[in-house]
This record gives structure tokens, C-alpha cells and sequence, in this order.
């Protein structure tokens, strides 16, 4: 109920500010999908991840042999002697897990390598939206791929074929 007075609430206002002011839609998503570079981008992506999450399963696989064999051995085992191989067990998932956090956590290995490859893309979409903003004198520019909820849009108003054309990108 409170997402729809809040969509309701929006939609009202964004109708009050419409009068007053130009603005377009564009659909980010379809623009970077457009874009062969981001789609290289993201190719590359995947695999690293694809071979990162290899590394982390082989780590974790590494762990569950080192429990198996523990459980079965440990019968026996001194005190002495399961204590260190729980140690040692504990330890290499410690590892693979401080593994698995540097590479796909927060500000982690892929993100940082998301960032290097596909920022760049997103600034050149960026300037464009700038520049046609300018040139159209745009007050506000909303886009239809984002989380805000659109629920319609006159397709006269998405402008995302101008950004691509402005970015040299051929359809």
C-alpha cells in the first residue's frame, strides 16, 4: 500500500513538473546492450568470474576431502592429533572464504574489474545524455531501465537511438 501511494505520490508530481518542464526518456539498458564494447566488457567478465568461482569450488572441494578423511580417521586419532587436523581444516576454509570475500565481495576483485572495463562506457553514455540535454534543453532526463517505476511513456520521448547515434554506434 505504501509503494503505491509513494508511485502514486510521484506520478503526480512528475505530471505537475511535466507542464513546466522538457524533459525525455532514454532506456539505458538497451543503449549499453547496443554497444559492442560493452558487450566485449561483459563477455570478459563473465569468464574471470567464470575461472575465479572454479578457484573458490576447487579451494572449497579441497576442504570437504579434508573433513571426509578427518571423519573417518579420527576414531583413530589422538586428542592431540584431531585438534591439529581440526585446525587445519578450519584454517583452509578461513582461506577459501577470505578468497571467495576478496574476489566477489563488496569492492572486491570483480568489481574493481567491472569498474575498469565497463565505466568507461558508462561516462560515454553519460556525456551524451549531458550534450543532448543541453542541446534540447532538457530539464530532466528518466530512465526507463533504472529502478524507478515507469508505467508509461509516450515513445516519442525515448531518446535513447539519439545517444546512440551520438556515441557512433550503428543500428
Amino acid at each position: 500500500m505504501k509503494k503505491l501511494f509513494i508511485t502514486a505520490a510521484i506520478i503526480l508530481s512528475m505530471g505537475a513538473v511535466a507542464s513546466a518542464q522538457r524533459y525525455c526518456v532514454i532506456d539505458t539498458k538497451y543503449i549499453l546492450e547496443s554497444i559492442p564494447e560493452y558487450k566485449e566488457s561483459q563477455s570478459k567478465l563473465d569468464a574471470i568470474a567464470e575461472q575465479w568461482q572454479k578457484e573458490i569450488d576447487a579451494k572449497f572441494q579441497e576442504v570437504d576431502k579434508m573433513y571426509k578423511s578427518y571423519q573417518a580417521e579420527q576414531v583413530m586419532l589422538t586428542e592431540e592429533l584431531k585438534h591439529k587436523r581440526e585446525d587445519e581444516i578450519v584454517a583452509k576454509e578461513k582461506d577459501a572464504k577470505d578468497l571467495q570475500r576478496k574476489r566477489f565481495g563488496y569492492e572486491g576483485d570483480l568489481f574493481k574489474k567491472r569498474e575498469e572495463l565497463v565505466k568507461p562506457i558508462q561516462d560515454r553514455i553519460y556525456n551524451a545524455v549531458q550534450k543532448l540535454s543541453a542541446s534540447r534543453m532538457y530539464d530532466f532526463v528518466l530512465d526507463k531501465a533504472g529502478g524507478a517505476t515507469l508505467i508509461f511513456f509516450d515513445p516519442k520521448l525515448d531518446k535513447s537511438e539519439e545517444i546512440l547515434k551520438a556515441l557512433g554506434v550503428k543500428k
